[in-house]
């Protein structure tokens, strides 16, 4: 008996949190939603939104996040590609002095950086083949890197234009319901789910 008190106690008190009707806190208008005196405008729905913040992101990077107001994202999308192009330098470089290194042993030279003390190689000459190679295949995912972000980018920049505009709407609501049985005067207990399609 206390069980089902406390369980119509909670639908009383509950109902209002649930109902779809507003009450002198959240009053709707055709301007938007207005809680306490602020207005929250609606933005009209903009079917081109999405391409355009796509768009603005492949000419440069971060301007669909700040055409969607999304400023935080600027600096990670730069960041990350920053961080690409960073690795794919230093792998040339790398590079560079690896394959410098082993033509100048080709040509017969015993005076490259990797040579060592001058009498014996501190690194083989196998071993600055597989130098090269493992620099060349760091430069190749550095580059994957950088043109992955740029992509994510544009994705995102879409993707986020299409979530702004993304209808939610009161057509939907979920309610709990009690009623009392008129023969036995017993409480049934319900939860209604509203939905309508316009």
């Amino acid at each position: 008996m206390i069980h089902k008190l406390y369980l119509i106690l909670f639908f009383i008190v509950a109902s209002p949190v649930f109902a779809q009707e507003s009450d002198s806190l959240f009053i709707k208008s055709s301007k938007g939603l207005i809680i306490e005196d602020t207005v929250i405008e609606k933005e009209e729905y903009n079917p081109l939104a999405p391409a355009t913040a796509a768009f603005y992101s492949a000419v440069l990077p971060g301007l669909g996040q700040a055409y969607n107001k999304k400023y935080w994202k600027i600096p990670i999308i730069y960041g990350g590609m920053a961080t690409g192009i960073y690795f794919y330098i230093q792998n040339d470089n790398d590079y560079d002095r690896f394959r410098d290194a082993y033509k100048r042993r080709l040509a017969g030279f015993t005076d490259d950086e990797f040579w060592g003390d001058g009498t014996s190689p501190n690194i083989s000459t196998d071993r600055l083949i597989d130098a090269q190679k493992t620099s060349q295949k760091n430069k190749d995912m550095s580059i994957l890197v950088t043109v992955a972000f740029y992509l994510v980018n544009i994705i995102d920049a879409n993707v986020d234009a299409h979530l702004r505009q993304f209808n939610v709407s009161d057509d939907l609501s979920l309610e709990p319901t009690i009623n009392f049985n008129t023969l036995n005067t017993q409480a049934n207990y319900g939860l209604s789910l509203k939905y309508s399609i316009k």
